[in-house]
């Protein structure tokens, strides 16, 4: 029979029939496998004699050893399987063998390679060195030769000797042959490190040799020192001491990164040490001490207040500094034309943006004049209220421009005005506007600002004055050019290329941009990305934008810029530092956010039992009103708040709960509800949540953007505590000519009216000898028998008091009226 008798897979044809098992294997695999199930096969034998195979049966085999039931056929296809299952195995080991020798020549070849690479890059590395070193010879001959021309001129120069051969360095002997590592296998790895064989479960839990299971990066350290072995270089690293600075506490995974350790290294040494912490916790410095020294690095001890040691105040060489725009401040009193001022030079138009048409925020603007030069602008608010925005410009500025009404003269806030800028020594230069009022008179403001010794030019001083007009233009090219004088006399410069440094002049929270600062840059070069701390605060520079809201990628000296991507709002008038990492910004803003704590908690803590106990008592007889307040940017709230402080007298008084800057939120509810205050929002409103809590609680949410409209129903609402006022009006008198005795009365005086009326509903008070010996009521007053309302002067009456009968002929009865007077705060 032939090999492509059947097609059949080799088995029993008839004794077995094909089935089904389910295997089981660790973390939950299965395989569905084919199986025979083989069946007891009875053998009948048939009648006759047995036919011996003809020429089969030399091919076949010893009948006698066949098992039962197999035929000729059959035998034959399973004996050529076998030799063919023999023939495979030579052919793979053969494979086998040939693929085991390409690896090995393969091996070699990279070898070889990587010794040619090497050794190329030796003789590259010998070459370039010797090359160095002839050149230096060639040098030092060529300066011994001209010194010795030098000091022998008259001599005939010598020839220079041949050059003394200097013995070539030695050659590194090549390693011909590499000290292999022994292959000693290991049961479950192989020379590799590689796994080898079946993964259990306890292999994989406990690491396959008892400890933890590898990393990839441990993995990747370990080939990597292998690489380094086989390529002939160092296997272990110097090891790297350090100094570690240590302040009073730190977290151990910083401890760590100042180390440049693994941070489970150092928690690993700490609970050697029994300490069960992590890595976030923190340690004291004693702790921190011994770790470091554990691990072979130096301890330098720093205090806390060294963290802002990294803001080094650097001073500038004199060839980096190059001239920057002047930062002029605009300043006066409130109406008098500032902001418009700013507007006609701007030739914009920001007075009708503003509530009420006066400045509440200090607004940072840069013009460009004819000529091309820049120009900063700080526009400043008048009113009372804004004292402390009006010492921030001037403390910022380089020129304060005195705005002036000529109909109006110098004010209160125009003096205020003129006591900061000198306390800033900054020059001052007075812009007399509204000069085409028909009232205008300038030469009596010149005049009045004599008294505050300033003496303008056109009085024999040194102050520049300019007549302007916002409305007209008059003046303003005469103000522009006075200003360029003077910055050319002050010869502002700068150095941009260093860290940047400016000053917050307003900061508010925006509710699409988050936290938002106007910086002044008065130092280096703001550039998007940088890290900076402001105060309390820090960040880093997601968006810049100017003045006229275009995003900037940097921002150099008098440069105001609206600054994005701070974690917090700062307070106005901070001064904003660029820090190399955020780390160092985040340490230096805890630091000063824990001092001011401290601080506050300070100021508290030294009012002494005896002084609480006074001021309750004092205070035990003051109103207070408790109001919240929200504000659209920090210096508005810091001048409603320090307006609202000074409202009040010795009876009632403004308490301000809490200020901040942002929309009014279900927080500020919550907080007016528990103190039974209103809550006052200053250029912003409250979201839904928060007005949906108030109209469930019945807080009060007021609306303002005017200052004036805000301190005077504040003032208002602050009348209403106070007690009314009760005034006596003195209404008659009446004199007692004798004195009755009235069963069932008591004694009754018969009085006079001698001056005005006697009623019944009045006070009454009785006299003897112009000394008040009673104060009461009337029981009853009346005339001849019937009880009457009032006696008019002149007449007779009856008089009873209430409760009193020491009553005598002579004595005076003064008869007056109260009444309830209104007060109100001024």
């Amino acid at each position: 029979m032939s090999d492509n008798d059947g097609k059949k897979t080799l088995g029993l044809r008839s004794g077995s029939r094909p089935g089904n098992v389910k295997q089981s294997f660790s973390h939950g695999r299965t395989k569905n496998v084919v199986v025979e199930t083989k069946r007891k096969r009875v053998v009948v034998p048939k009648p006759g004699p047995a036919k011996a195979a003809g020429g089969g049966s030399a091919k076949a085999g010893n009948p006698s050893r066949r098992p039962a039931g197999i035929s000729d056929a059959e035998m034959e296809r399973r004996l050529k399987a076998l030799q063919a299952a023999k023939a495979r195995e030579v052919d793979e080991a053969r494979e086998r063998a040939e693929a085991e020798r390409k690896r090995a020549e393969d091996r070699e070849r990279r070898r070889a390679e990587a010794e040619a690479k090497e050794r190329e890059q030796r003789e590259a590395e010998e070459r370039a060195r010797q090359k160095a070193e002839d050149e230096a010879r060639k040098k030092q001959e060529a300066e011994e030769a001209a010194k010795k021309a030098a000091a022998a001129p008259a001599e005939p120069a010598a020839a220079p000797g041949p050059a003394r051969g200097k013995p070539a360095p030695q050659q590194t002997p090549r390693k011909t042959d590499r000290e292999q590592p022994s292959r000693t296998p290991r049961k479950g790895r192989d020379d590799g490190g590689r796994r080898s064989g079946k993964l259990t479960l306890n292999q994989a839990l406990s690491g396959g040799e008892g400890g933890r299971q590898r990393s990839m990066a441990a993995m990747k350290r370990k080939q990597e020192r292998a690489r380094q072995k086989a390529m002939g270089g160092a296997v272990e690293r110097e090891k790297v001491v350090r100094d570690v600075q240590l302040p009073e506490t730190i977290v151990v995974s910083e401890l760590a990164n100042r180390m440049a350790e693994r941070v489970a290294d150092v928690v690993k040494s700490l609970m050697n040490m029994g300490m069960m912490v992590t890595q976030n916790q923190t340690i004291d410095a004693d702790t921190a001490e011994l770790i470091i020294e554990e691990f072979g690095h130096k301890v330098v001890r720093v205090s806390d207040a060294d963290v802002e040691d990294v803001i080094k105040e650097v001073e500038d060489n004199p060839e980096d500094l190059k001239s920057r725009p002047p930062v002029i401040t605009i300043m006066g009193h409130v109406d008098h034309g500032k902001t418009s001022l700013l507007d006609a030079i701007r030739d914009t138009s920001v007075t009708s943006g503003e509530a009420g048409g006066i400045t509440q925020h200090i607004g940072a603007y840069q013009v460009k004049t004819k000529d091309g030069a820049k120009l900063t602008f700080l526009d400043t608010p008048g009113h009372a209220a804004f004292t402390s925005m009006r010492s921030r410009g001037a403390q910022v500025t380089d020129i304060v421009i005195l705005v002036v009404a000529a109909d109006d003269s110098v004010m209160p806030q125009t003096i205020e005005a003129i006591h900061h800028s000198k306390a800033a020594g900054v020059p001052m230069i007075v812009a007399i506007n509204k000069i085409d009022k028909p009232a205008a008179d300038p030469d009596k403001v010149r005049a009045e600002l004599l008294q505050h010794e300033v003496i303008v030019e056109k009085m024999s001083g040194e102050v520049q004055d300019v007549e302007v007009s916002a409305v007209t233009g008059q003046g303003l090219d005469e103000l522009l050019e006075a200003v360029a004088l003077q910055a050319e006399i002050l010869e502002l410069k700068a150095n941009p290329d260093r860290a940047a440094q400016g000053a917050v002049i307003e900061a508010q929270l925006d509710v699409g941009r988050g936290p938002v600062a106007t910086v002044l840059v008065q130092q280096g070069t703001l550039h998007q990305g940088d890290i900076f701390v402001v105060g309390e605060q820090y960040g880093k520079v997601r968006a810049m934008e100017n003045d006229r809201s275009e995003r900037v990628k940097d921002a150099g000296p008098s440069v105001p810029v609206e600054v994005l991507g701070l974690h917090g709002t700062p307070e106005a008038g901070d001064v904003l530092n660029v820090v190399e990492t955020e780390a160092q910004a985040r340490e230096i803003a805890e630091y000063r956010h824990e001092q001011a704590k401290e601080k506050r908690a300070a100021a508290g803590a030294a009012t002494t039992l005896e002084q609480l106990m006074q001021k309750a008592k004092d205070d035990e007889n003051v109103a207070e009103l408790p109001v919240l307040v929200k504000a659209d940017v920090q210096g508005s709230a810091e001048a409603i708040v320090q307006a609202l402080e000074k409202v009040g007298n010795d009876e009632v008084r403004v308490r301000v709960l809490h200020s901040g800057v942002g929309a009014i939120t279900e927080t500020d509810i919550g907080l007016a509800e528990a103190s039974g205050a209103p809550v006052i929002g200053f250029n912003v409103r409250a979201n839904a949540p928060a007005r949906n809590a108030a109209n469930q609680k019945g807080v009060e949410i007021r609306y303002y953007s005017v200052i004036y409209d805000l301190v005077d129903d504040v003032k208002a609402a602050a009348s209403g505590l106070l007690s009314a006022e009760v005034r006596e009006k003195f209404i008659g008198y009446a004199e007692i000519k004798e004195v009755f005795k009235v069963t069932g009365v008591g004694k009754v005086a018969g009085c006079l009216v001698t001056e005005g009326v006697a009623r019944r509903s009045a006070g009454v008070r009785l006299l003897r000898d112009n000394v008040v010996i009673h104060e009461g009521t009337l029981k009853t007053l009346k005339r001849f028998k019937d009880e009457v309302a009032e006696v008019q002067s002149g007449q007779e009456c009856g008089m009873a008091f209430e409760n009193y009968d020491d009553i005598r002929p002579a004595d005076v009865i003064e008869i007056f009226e109260r009444e309830e007077v209104t007060r109100t705060l001024e």
